[in-house]
Order: structure tokens, then sequence, then C-alpha cells
């Protein structure tokens, strides 16, 4: 997909997809500034052997929110991985949410991620993880398979953030007090591109410690941006709390309220 902005409205310029992938019509529910855009699979889940890749860039100036309809599966492998790829080219100025439902880790999955970003002068990408390891609603653990992630962002030749993770069904690291805890899920949101000030840092401190996390919360500030982590047992707690970061970011940082996208609540 290639976004392009033209008299201050982002749209997309070109998009090509081919089965499983389908991209839906985008839209714009803020006003003309920030192009929506959403992706279906329309296999349901993944299995060992499938590979997913996604390619996006923004033109200059462009702004866009890139989302998908509902959480991702990856099923018991066969022996194979499932691998997903997602490479993301901002040029100057630009400005990209990449906001995909949670993913579930099935007992037995092999699942390997790699996002990249590429990042111009002045560009900004917001964008979260978020998993579950087993069906918990029916007392699954993620007791065998393995699942590894890895997130570059870059810019010009500099890296911004370097995040790996890696996890193997069934180790210590599942109840360890220095891994999971026996938490079920675990995330990631982070913003990188820019420094985040002091008062976003505080404010969105204060908000994870008003609500029921049913989990731990940390948040970080970087260099160039800022890093929110959640180890816990609610997918909802934490959409609900990284929803509410994002509006916090979206208000302070770039004076605009933020619209919440209908295929986020579940």
């Amino acid at each position: 997909m290639t976004y392009a902005k033209r008299d201050r409205t982002t749209r997309v310029k070109d998009a090509y997809s081919q089965a499983p992938y389908k991209v839906q019509r985008s839209f714009h529910p803020e006003g003309d500034t920030i192009c929506h855009s959403v992706i279906l699979h329309t296999a349901g889940g993944l299995v060992g052997g499938d590979i997913l890749s996604q390619d996006v860039r923004l033109h200059p100036h462009a702004e866009a929110n890139l989302t998908t309809v509902a959480a991702s599966k990856v099923y018991r492998s066969n022996g194979l991985p499932a691998t997903q790829t997602a490479n993301f080219q901002l040029e100057d100025n630009a400005y990209l949410e990449y906001f995909p439902r949670e993913t579930i880790l099935f007992d037995g999955a092999v699942f390997r991620q790699e996002t990249r970003v590429e990042l111009g002068e002045n560009a900004v990408w917001l964008g979260w993880e978020i998993l579950r390891f087993g069906r918990t609603a029916r007392g699954e653990r993620f007791e065998s398979g393995s699942w590894r992630s890895q997130t570059e962002i870059w810019r010009n030749g500099t890296p911004l953030w370097i995040d790996r993770s890696c996890l193997e069904g069934g180790s210590t690291l599942l109840d360890s007090p220095n891994g999971l805890n026996g938490s079920p899920v675990v995330a990631t949101f982070a913003i990188i591109g820019k420094p985040v000030s002091e008062e976003i840092l505080k404010k969105g401190r204060s908000l994870w410690q008003t609500r029921d996390t049913q989990g731990d919360v940390g948040l970080t500030r970087l260099e160039s941006g800022l890093v929110c982590r959640y180890c816990g047992r609610s997918t909802q707690a934490v959409l609900d709390g990284f929803l509410e970061l994002w509006q916090l970011f979206r208000g302070i940082d770039r004076q605009t309220s933020a619209v919440k996208s209908r295929f986020w609540q579940i």
C-alpha cells in the first residue's frame, strides 16, 4: 500500500493485495487529514508454513491509521513456522499509526514475526503488538511451540529502537517472576520518531494507575519516543489502556482528537 497527501488530504495512492489478504475501502472518520485503512485476513488464522507479508509506504506529509478486522490466530504447527513480516517506509514528515488486533498463539504454535520501519526526517511511527499465549478461556497453556518477534526502527542508517523477544512453549519463563509470572498476555506500545514530553509520560502513568489493569505496566521515555509494556491477564484491559495512551498523545503532542475504530471493540 502507498499513501500520498494532496490538498491536505491523505489517500491511498496504490493498493495491491493477494489472498488471503484483502484491503478494505479506506475512510476518513476524523476529517480529511488522516486516512484509515483496514486489512482483512480471510483465511481466519495461520498454520505452519504460512507466510504473510505487508509493505506500506507513506509519501511526505502523508498521515494514516492502519488496523485489522479481528484477532489473528496461530494454530498448532505441523513443524514449520508461520511467518509474518511487515515493512514500513515513512518519508519526510509522514505519520503512521499501526494498530493491529491481538494475536492468539494456540498451544503448539510456531510463530515468527518481523517488523522493520524506515523513518524519514520528522517522520513518526506509532505501533503496538498484543499477544495471548494459549486459549486461556479453555484452560489452555502455551506448553509447546515457540514465538519470536523482532521490531527494528531506523532513520538514516541509525537505529532508533530495536526490540527482540523469544519464548519457548513450556519454558520456565512462563511462570518465572523474571518472565511472564503466570500471565498469558504480553503487549508493547511504542511511539518512535520524536521526543515525547514529560507531561505525556506522567499522565500516561497516571492513566494506568486509575484503572484495573489485571497485570503489570511500565512506561519508559526513549531518546526518540516512548515505550509502554504490559504483562497481565486481560486483552481488553491492555487494549483500553493503549487506546487511552494513544488519545493522550494525540491530544497533547498533535493537538487533535482521536476517533476509535469500531474494529477495536471486543
